[in-house]
């Protein structure tokens, strides 16, 4: 399939191929291994990807995270390299440790999930000549201001390609910051299916009753929204308001709950670690974010079973189909939003439905080893087309891929 954002490989490949075959080494970069959804993104791609094709490593700055855990059970190696900022002192010695790492393992590719590994590692592997670049842009770039959004531009310049989650997010790149289409590849976000599925264990709730709940799991930030939910949550009511996450404007969102009389109907949960669960407990999650690539989130309420309702923001659309799949309203338009809450509260049925469907939609769609294998695709194109060129040069730096 070739459209817009040029990715004509196929989106399905087989990952069952032997384990014992030394694939080619890749390197998967991204800050921490910790909680967080490029985290799990990359560390699910570096578990998911086949190693008959790929021998993949891991490089984070900071040590620890349930992740590494997971990597390391795995047998994929990680690079910790201590290093906490950017502008520490430390910074040089990290990059020359790096260097060394690449060079020792014969890295073929280097791939950065997150903005901190966009402005270190990429510079790093071209200069120690790794054959193939990427970053990633997993986050639309008008959160990203000032010094920081410049030199991601830079980095633009000199890698092969740059990966995005959503249609959203590569038409920003193309029209905001430049970049040629013929660079950007898409694919999307995985889902763990045998983590975020219906069946399972559910978090006990604050309340007794059989009042149908509604909640929202994510980081509590402007962008998300969630003054919105509240002020919809307060004119349709009929149900209960579960807000599960940590944040700096908990406590502009708890006065707001005061000011609207929501009482005991609303509870705050502090982000958990046990995703699934409190999601389980969800008859109805709502996303109403301002601001979206596309969400961890909404994917894995959707594989839980929840019936799914979000803003139109950003790559929302992209897994939500109107109608289908789960509701969608104009962004920051609370009536909008109640009105959709009304309907699906009202009715059980409908509500179930458009549940059923978002659930199989995650299932077919989004699953992790159909990520693993487009983002392996996205690697073999860029292994193929770009190695050869690249062992001969000292940095690359002017180097772009072309399609």
């Amino acid at each position: 399939m070739r459209g817009p954002y040029h990715y004509p490989i196929p989106y399905t490949h087989n990952l069952n191929g032997s384990k014992t075959a030394r694939g080619t080494p890749v390197l998967l970069a991204v800050r921490e291994l910790g909680l967080g959804g490029s985290e799990r993104q990359a560390a699910e791609t570096a578990l998911a990807l086949d190693r008959a094709h790929f021998e993949p490593h891991v490089v984070c700055f900071r040590s620890g995270g349930f992740r590494a855990s997971e990597l390391a059970e795995a047998g994929v190696p990680i690079l910790d390299l201590g290093l906490r900022s950017l502008m520490a002192p430390s910074m040089l010695a990290s990059a020359a440790r790096l260097g060394r790492y690449l060079t020792q393992h014969q890295i073929q590719l280097v791939h950065a999930f997150d903005v901190p590994s966009n402005l270190f590692t990429v510079p790093v592997a071209r200069w120690n000549r790794v054959p193939a670049v990427l970053s990633s842009q997993r986050a639309h770039r008008e959160l990203t201001t000032g010094l920081t959004r410049h030199l991601l531009r830079l980095t633009d310049r000199i890698v092969d390609g740059i990966v995005v989650n959503s249609r959203a997010v590569a038409r920003e790149l193309a029209a905001d910051d430049g970049v040629p289409r013929s660079m950007i590849r898409l694919a999307y976000n995985g889902l763990d299916t045998g983590v975020f599925r219906r069946d399972g264990p559910r978090t006990p709730l604050p309340w007794s009753g059989d009042e149908p709940v509604v909640g929202v799991v994510c980081a509590l930030r402007p962008e998300k929204g969630l003054t919105v939910l509240l002020d919809a949550f307060a004119r349709a009511r009929g149900a209960k308001l579960l807000i599960v996450g940590s944040g700096p404007v908990l406590p502009e969102l708890e006065a707001r709950a005061r000011e609207l009389d929501l009482g005991i109907d609303c509870h705050f949960q502090p982000a958990a670690s046990n995703v699934a669960e409190w999601l389980r407990a969800m008859d109805v999650f709502v996303l109403p974010s301002l601001s979206e690539a596309l969400s961890n989130s909404l994917l894995e309420a959707m594989g839980c079973g929840c019936c799914p309702i979000a803003s139109d923001a950003g790559g929302n659309p992209e897994l939500i189909t109107d109608g289908e799949t789960g509701l969608l309203f104009p962004a920051g338009d609370a009536e909008a939003l109640a009105a959709c809450l009304r309907r699906v509260l009202s009715d059980a049925g409908l509500r179930l439905r458009l549940a059923a469907a978002a659930g199989e939609r995650a299932r077919t769609m989004f699953a992790r080893e159909i990520a693993a294998a487009r983002m392996g695709a996205i690697y073999r194109e860029f292994l193929g087309e770009s190695a050869p060129a690249a062992r001969g040069r000292r940095g690359g730096l002017s180097h772009q891929h072309r399609s």
